[in-house]
């Protein structure tokens, strides 16, 4: 019999997601898939899955489900309290779930976004090669609400030997590298400066497409509409306000605003972990020694 997983509470928000949908760009599908990467291949790690199975996402906590079959499931990401069977679970740990069961996050006190695997996988019907909810091109499984019920697969590899696995170190003013841009031409030669030196904060508008920023703004050197061009996950694209906007994982393909700088690919699980009210830096990447 195959087990399933019933949504009770969906905490803000949470979604579905695995590692994305790669290589459709050129037709206007972006990569999507989960904003921490890392999080959640170690999640599924911890269960025994291949890390490309999908997970559930889920944002500042508050998630609560029931599963119908015996299952081993697990959480990392943000640091939360975690109540299973109605006991204490930890973070970054595999957990045992009884038929019925219930599975409750708590409020995240450090990073933002959680990601729950389940021994398995989620399921649900892959869209361009992914189960991957792109909640700007509006693919894949919708968001996650109460009363959804969630199939759990059979694909699995070797059974978890790891009681608790160590995690990411979270900062509290995380320092995120990054590459001018395609287009600092469009700033004044101070504008790299401006970056490196000054310190942003995150502002309450941030979900998966991106994060804008509150901080020391950009000045540009030309004027005019810059046509719409190829963007990639941390992008910093900046408007007319001059602050920039740091792009995530359901960022659009293409945009109109110059890109100032790009945060090195390694990063963006921190950028992932951003939540509104914190720091963040930015330091320039240094290039990897020749040998």
């Amino acid at each position: 019999m195959t087990g399933k997983i019933e949504i009770l509470e969906t905490g803000p928000f949470a979604t579905v997601q695995d590692l994305g949908r790669p290589g459709y760009a050129a037709v206007g599908v972006g990569r999507s898939g989960a904003a921490d990467r890392g999080s959640l291949k170690l999640a599924n790690r911890l269960v025994g899955n291949p890390e490309t199975h999908a997970a559930l996402e889920v944002t500042l906590g508050g998630l609560r489900l029931r599963v119908s079959e015996h299952a081993v499931v697990a959480v990392t990401g943000a640091r939360l309290p975690i109540r299973a069977g109605g006991r204490a679970a930890a973070v970054g740990a595999p957990i045992i779930l009884r038929p019925g069961d219930e599975l409750e996050l708590g409020v995240a006190a450090l990073g933002l976004r959680s990601y729950l695997a389940v021994r398995g996988g989620i399921d649900v019907p892959p869209v361009l090669g992914a189960r991957a909810t792109d909640t700007l091109g509006k693919l894949g499984p919708p968001v996650l609400s109460a009363g959804t019920s969630l199939p759990i697969g059979s694909v699995v590899q070797s059974a978890p030997c790891v009681d608790l696995a160590p995690l990411p170190r979270l900062a509290e003013e995380p320092i995120l590298r990054l590459e001018p841009g395609p287009r600092l031409d469009w700033f004044t030669p101070s504008a790299l400066s401006t970056l490196l030196t000054g310190a942003y904060t995150v502002t309450s508008d941030l979900d998966r497409v991106g994060v804008r920023l509150d901080g020391p703004a950009l000045t540009r050197a030309r004027v005019g509409e810059l046509a719409p061009e190829a963007a990639v996950p941390g992008a910093l694209q900046v408007p007319p306000s001059g602050v920039p906007i740091l792009f995530l994982a359901d960022h659009p393909v293409t945009g109109g605003y110059p890109v100032a700088a790009v945060v090195d690919e390694d990063d963006l699980d921190l950028a992932a972990q951003l939540r509104p009210g914190q720091r963040v830096r930015f330091t320039a990447r240094t290039p990897a020694a020749s040998g």
